[in-house]
């Protein structure tokens, strides 16, 4: 193997997310910030949340309530 080609290694490389939590790991990073973790993240808090991307729900929504509409007058 050759040797100094590999990144230095932090077995306690501190981790923070955008939440406040903060934890350890290893990483060849000393410090990493990330946006979402295991205590904030939905699947894992059981706490679903709707992502809207360019009205999408809202248009699933509208054809949703179109297609009832029919349903009724029929």
């Amino acid at each position: 193997m050759k040797e100094k080609i590999h990144p230095k290694y932090y077995p306690n490389a501190q981790v923070r997310c955008a939440c406040g939590n903060t934890f350890t790991v290893g990483s060849t990073k000393e410090y990493l910030e990330v946006e979402i973790c295991s205590k904030c993240h939905p699947f894992y808090t059981g706490k679903e949340k709707m992502v809207d991307t360019m009205g999408r729900v809202e248009k699933f929504r509208k054809r949703m309530a179109k297609k009832e509409e029919l349903k009724k007058k029929k």
